[in-house]
C-alpha cells in the first residue's frame, strides 16, 4: 500500500536533500498548502513527499463490503494524490514522492517521520471554518508529541490566504 522510497547507503549528497512532507486531503486548504509547499521546495532545493491516509473501513464481518470500500477508497486516494502531485510539480519543477497509507492520520504521519530521516518540515493546510483549523492542525497544536520522538517544524498554511499572498511569501 505504501510507496516508500529508501535511499541506498551509498547515496550521493544530492539524493539526501531535505524533504517536505505534505498531507493531502480533499479540502481547499490542503490544495493551497500544496501550492505553497511546491513553491517553498523550489526555493530551498527540497524534495516533496505527499502523504494521503485512508481511514480503514469498519465492516468487520462484512469482508466483501469492506474490500469493495477499500478498493474505491484507494482509487479515490490515487486520484487525489495525482492532483496534489501535479500542483507540487507545477510549482517545484520536480515530481514528488507519493505515499498512500491506511490508518489514523496522526499515527501515520508520526510513523513516516520516524521512518524517513530526510523529512524536515511538515506542511498542513488550516481550515477557515468557524469550528477551527481542522482536526489534524488542532491535534498537533494541542499535543505536539503526536510527531513522535523526532519532532520537526510544522508549517501551517492558512486557508484564508490567497495564492498571490503565498507567492510573495515563497519568493
Amino acid at each position: 500500500m505504501s510507496e516508500e522510497a529508501t535511499i541506498p547507503p551509498d547515496a550521493t549528497s544530492e539524493d539526501r536533500r531535505i524533504k517536505f512532507l505534505l498531507v493531502a486531503a480533499d479540502c481547499p486548504e490542503a490544495y493551497l498548502a500544496a501550492f505553497f509547499t511546491g513553491r517553498r521546495a523550489r526555493r530551498s532545493g527540497a524534495r516533496v513527499a505527499i502523504l494521503h491516509v485512508m481511514e480503514p473501513p469498519e465492516f468487520g464481518h462484512w469482508a466483501t463490503v469492506a474490500e469493495t470500500m477499500r478498493a474505491e477508497a484507494e482509487e479515490k486516494a490515487g486520484q487525489l494524490l495525482n492532483e496534489f502531485a501535479a500542483e507540487v510539480k507545477a510549482q517545484s519543477g520536480e515530481a514528488p514522492e507519493l505515499i498512500m497509507r491506511e490508518g489514523v492520520v496522526v499515527d501515520e504521519i508520526r510513523k513516516l517521520i520516524e521512518e524517513d530521516c530526510d523529512i524536515a518540515i511538515l506542511f498542513l493546510g488550516a481550515s477557515t471554518a468557524q469550528s477551527g483549523p481542522g482536526p489534524l492542525v488542532s491535534a498537533l497544536a494541542h499535543k505536539p508529541a503526536y510527531l513522535g520522538a523526532r519532532p520537526i517544524p510544522v508549517t501551517v498554511v492558512p486557508g484564508s490566504m490567497t495564492r498571490e499572498e503565498l507567492r510573495r511569501l515563497s519568493g
